[in-house]
């Protein structure tokens, strides 16, 4: 029975910084993306000792962040070209970035609270 015991307290030693890195990320619009990256830094930190379920936050964390950042930054570059090409007429072109920023941001905000939820239920996420 101990050994089971000492298993399940190894496995939840990161929960708290999990809890952290969710909660760094739903305050991350207010503060402009700063709490993202403080977030992610905490994720990889405390990814290195996790195990079993928990582990499953940090890796989601890590990766939604990832994917949140590239998408942000493609639009951008994608109606720079644009613009630059199409001169005047592609100024408009600049609209689609803001777009998808503002789905980004929602995606990013709604994965962080499902992602605490799975935590505060004790579950891993996928």
């Amino acid at each position: 029975m101990t050994d089971e015991r000492d298993h399940d307290l190894v496995a939840e030693e990161g929960r708290p910084a999990a809890a952290v890195v969710w909660l760094l990320y739903i305050l991350s619009i207010p503060s402009a993306g700063t709490l993202a990256i403080v977030g992610l830094i905490v994720g990889y930190v405390a990814r290195g000792s996790a195990r079993g379920w928990i582990r499953t936050h940090f890796d989601q964390q890590v990766r939604i962040f990832w994917q949140s950042f590239w998408w942000h930054i493609l639009p951008w570059v994608i109606a720079a070209i644009v613009a630059v090409a199409f001169g005047p007429v592609g100024l408009l072109a600049l609209l689609l970035p803001l777009l998808v920023n503002l789905i980004l941001l929602i995606w990013f905000t709604v994965v962080s609270v499902f992602g605490l939820i799975a935590l505060v239920q004790a579950k891993p996420v996928s």
